[in-house]
């Protein structure tokens, strides 16, 4: 898809995250959307299948599902059936620890790819991160999952804790015959308190750039093209994709430009009260996005390769948009120079 197209916009989007749920059983300290009790305003089953229907009129291809933990609903598995019947693809983020073999038996039947999350190759490495007894219970449900021939995916989300196991991480999801994929850590949710603990160094993900230009069959997403090297160009975007081929929409029907940024500078509208339509091609906020320019990375060499990074890292770690991610590969290069140099 060029880039051109990208940056103006699409008419609508490919792909919306879609946060189902703030409800969680877990706890993970790094939880990019603070999750744990249920909130009384999410929307019910009634509303949410109307936000499916309006996605649907919209052409919205996939529903990227995560939450808190969609398992948690009572209604989820009906939520997926009745998306799958409108024609749209769900790519479902979860910890696991709720699938079941009976789960997956129904899971078969629809047009669905899993993600199931894990921080680490052991009770001990993950367990720290996510849970005790999370690992043991996301390995049964990659099991479940893999026995009834569904799509599914390790996601690991990168820090210093998970850095040094991603080769065990690697090796378990091909024993399973699982994808793997590593996500980039952000300072939302449960992650802002986190992120001074947890956020890899320049050092680390200059090493992990190195790392996955050696590891072409792991997927990203988007989460590192300010990190891509050359050689895996092609494998993903190059550039944020909020607003100009994605959105969020939050438990409670509320639009934002990514899973990131649900912050109330953010909110662009509210889903089923108004017209998904009018919010993407006329939003303030989603205008305002897709003239984002950060000028000054306008002159690196890297520029067409990540086009400034992350917004969402940019504004949390400084709470405006228009400069540079402070994690993009150049910076990490001039970070780790200069303290060499020391």
């Amino acid at each position: 898809m060029s880039n051109r197209y990208v940056e103006m916009g699409l008419a609508a989007p490919v792909n919306v995250t879609w946060e189902v749920t703030y409800s969680c059983n877990l706890s993970c300290i790094h939880c990019l959307s603070d999750s744990g009790p249920k909130n009384s305003n999410e929307l019910d089953t009634d509303d949410c299948k109307k936000v499916i229907d309006e996605m649907a009129r919209n052409h919205v291809f996939q529903f990227s599902i995560g939450g808190g933990e969609p398992f948690s609903r009572p209604d989820f598995l009906q939520l997926v059936e009745y998306a799958n019947s409108k024609g749209m693809v769900t790519c479902i983020s979860t910890n696991g620890t709720l699938i079941n073999d009976e789960i997956a038996k129904r899971l078969a039947d629809e047009l669905v790819y899993i993600q199931v999350s894990l921080d680490g190759a052991t009770p001990e490495s993950n367990d720290s991160i996510r849970g005790k007894g999370s690992f043991s219970r996301a390995v049964h449900a990659l099991e479940c999952l893999s026995k009834r021939g569904i799509e599914v995916s390790i996601n690991t989300v990168l820090t210093k804790l998970s850095f040094s196991g991603l080769d065990d991480l690697a090796t378990l999801a091909a024993s399973m015959g699982a994808k793997f994929r590593v996500s980039r850590f952000r300072p939302s949710g449960r992650g802002k308190k986190s992120w001074g603990q947890l956020n890899v160094s320049g050092k680390q993900m200059v090493e992990f750039s190195h790392w996955l230009s050696s590891h072409r069959n792991v997927s990203t997403g988007d989460s590192f093209f300010s990190v891509t090297q050359e050689d895996r160009k092609s494998l993903g975007l190059n550039m944020c994709g909020a607003c100009k081929m994605t959105c969020c929409v939050s438990p409670t029907g509320e639009i934002y430009p990514c899973a990131f940024l649900q912050e109330k500078d953010f909110l662009a509208g509210k889903l089923p009260e108004q017209s998904f339509a009018p919010i993407w091609k006329g939003s303030p906020i989603f205008e305002s996005f897709r003239e984002l320019e950060i000028k000054s990375c306008e002159s690196c060499d890297r520029f067409e390769m990540c086009h400034g990074g992350c917004p969402a890292i940019a504004y949390h770690t400084q709470k405006k948009l228009g400069i540079p991610d402070p994690g993009c590969l150049v910076n990490c290069v001039s970070i780790k120079s200069a303290r060499s140099n020391v």
